[in-house]
């Protein structure tokens, strides 16, 4: 009688990528300091709208010179230096001259407004802090002032481009040479690649945000890689619309630019299509940036066929899912045949999978790609923390060097992020096929991504809340064309209370939440759906809420009419 062969457990939804490349063990500043003694006269940064350029030379010596500065006025290691600022050189220089330092640079949100300025400052406990003056219709300066009062704390701003800031650099040119080398080498033999450099603020689901902690080794080696990917060397142009102030623009695009010897170009100090179009061309950028409703955007310009394109290469998209006929214009139109899609979290340094140059267009369009070298990544069963087999969907965790040393200050928030082994959890849904590839599906958590933007509805709860009338709302992502998910706010009124609409909303929110996180669309209740435990159900919201403005689900047939301009549904 013959016995039949056992049959293979299906294999696992756990991949880890090998990599022949070691990682880096510099901290920040060793790193460019290498970058500049290998390519010292070749472009390290250009800023198109002011024709401010840099060689790695003269790079490396404003980051010395605006170290020496920050250094008299009393920066020391592990200290916290805000940066408050758009896309400028400014803040670029800071961000190397603050690791130099051993300083922690903490980014803030050039959309925040008084209230979430002051929490960051005092959260973090921010001593020094950069900023511009101004950032189109913020007055940077009168908000400083506002809230200073209340931040004892802070006790020095600098403003870009203000006398204190020319002065900051004056007092570190004078510094040049012997004494140069003699501070910052000295501070140098302090520091640790695993010391904390970096704080980057996430919203937070209890209302507050919440700031991950990155250190030299986890943003140095991710931007590196994400380069090694895009197979940069000293020869690329990257060209960075995205905003500095998040691991996009800092981490993926600056880091991942210095430490391959490339040039960081900066088309504008925010999103403007044309002004990086025209800088892709101006200055042969073979690398672009962007959230996919920027390449959108970029290729809506009525005269984008004027532009000579021929440079790009690469670049990478990420943020949100592309669209398929998104993907194939932005190969064909506009040159990038190595694209890459990549994923990833700010508590992961951020990217934890990317595609690479070979992948074809579906792999682009209908995953996230592979693991990145030197990390692991699972798929869990949510409730057990079991590997779930290949197919199946489930939690997408991840390990390596990427995961972030924790929360500023918020140990119970970490251990419930970061389990005992090490394994972030990013709360999102996902499927690994047999390949490694993985799919992200949806999301265990409420994060609404709006243009690229992570938005935690319990933080625009609590502010709604603050509103004299409002007895209780929630808020909930709905589909939207442009941004990929747009806000509607479920609001119950307090009794007598006039029903507030989408404009009222508006008018109470700006100046006090940052723009995208106002709400669109509001509808007023008189009670929410409930289970039977008395737990709110916001799935069923979100999908009363499409009903009500007319909106295709996502997945669903084309051709539904398209939601109102804004207001109270009916």
């Amino acid at each position: 009688m013959s016995v039949p062969a056992p049959q293979s457990a299906p294999e696992r939804s756990y991949a880890s990528g090998p990599s022949t490349t070691p990682l880096l063990g510099d901290t920040i500043g060793e790193n460019l300091d290498k970058a500049v003694a290998a390519h010292p006269d070749r472009d390290a940064l250009v800023d198109v709208g002011s024709g401010r350029r840099w060689t790695y030379r003269e790079f490396g010596a404003d980051v010395e010179a605006l170290a020496l500065g920050l250094h008299g006025l009393g920066v020391r290691k592990g200290e916290r230096v805000g940066i408050w600022a758009p896309n400028c050189p400014e803040w670029t220089l800071t961000q190397y001259a603050t690791a130099k330092l051993g300083a922690v640079l903490v980014n803030i949100n050039p959309a925040y407004r008084v209230h979430e300025l002051e929490f960051v400052l005092r959260q973090a406990g921010i001593r020094t802090l950069v900023a511009a003056p101004r950032h189109k219709s913020s007055d940077y300066a009168a908000m400083i002032r506002q809230v200073h009062p209340e931040c004892p704390g802070l006790t020095d701003v600098v403003l870009i481009g203000e006398e204190e800031w020319d002065e900051l650099l004056a007092h570190g040119r004078g510094q040049a040479g012997e004494r140069a080398r003699e501070v910052l080498g000295g501070i140098a033999r302090t520091l640790s690649a695993d010391d904390p450099v970096n704080i980057q603020y996430t919203s937070g689901t209890t209302g507050f945000p919440k700031g991950a902690t990155l250190s030299h080794h986890n943003i140095l080696n991710n931007g590196f890689f994400v380069g090694e990917l895009c197979r940069y060397t000293e020869a690329d142009r990257i060209c960075l619309p995205v905003p500095f102030y998040h691991c996009f623009g800092m981490v993926m695009g600056n880091l991942a630019a210095t430490s391959h010897g490339a040039c960081m170009v900066i088309p504008a100090p925010a999103f403007d299509p044309a002004a990086t179009l025209r800088a892709v061309q101006r200055e042969r950028c073979t690398s672009l940036y962007g959230v996919p409703t920027m390449f959108i955007a970029e290729l809506a310009e009525p005269d984008f066929d004027s532009f000579d394109l021929s440079s790009l290469r690469t670049g990478i998209m990420a943020g949100s899912p592309c669209p398929v006929e998104v993907m194939k214009q932005v190969i064909e139109r506009m040159g990038m045949a190595e694209v890459s899609i990549c994923y990833g979290m700010t508590e992961t340094s951020p990217v934890s999978t990317q595609t690479r140059a070979d992948d074809s267009l579906d792999r682009r369009v209908t995953t996230v790609g592979r693991v990145g070298p030197h990390l692991e990544v699972k798929i869990v069963d949510p409730a057990t923390g079991r590997c779930l087999p290949r197919g199946e969907p489930g939690e997408l965790c991840t390990r390596g060097y990427s995961v972030m040393l924790g929360y500023w200050e918020q140990p119970e928030a970490t251990a419930e992020a970061i389990d005992a082994a090490r394994w972030m959890h990013t709360g999102d849904l996902a499927v690994m096929d047999a390949d490694g590839y993985v799919t992200v599906t949806g999301r265990i958590k409420d994060m609404v991504i709006r243009g690229g933007e992570n938005i935690y509805p319990r933080e625009i709860e609590e502010f709604l809340h603050t509103h004299p009338d409002v007895l209780d709302a929630q808020v909930v992502g709905v589909p939207d064309e442009r941004y990929g998910e747009e806000l509607m706010a479920w609001i119950r009124m307090r009794e007598s209370a006039a029903p507030l609409t989408a404009d009222g909303v508006r008018e109470f929110c700006t100046g006090r939440l940052a723009h995208y996180k106002i709400p669109r669309y509001v509808h007023v209740v008189d009670a929410f759906p409930m289970t039977v435990t008395g737990k709110i159900r916001k799935v069923e919201m979100r999908e009363k809420s499409v009903e009500l403005l007319g909106l295709t689900p996502p997945g669903a047939r084309e051709g539904t009419d398209g939601p109102p301009e804004g207001g109270r549904p009916h």
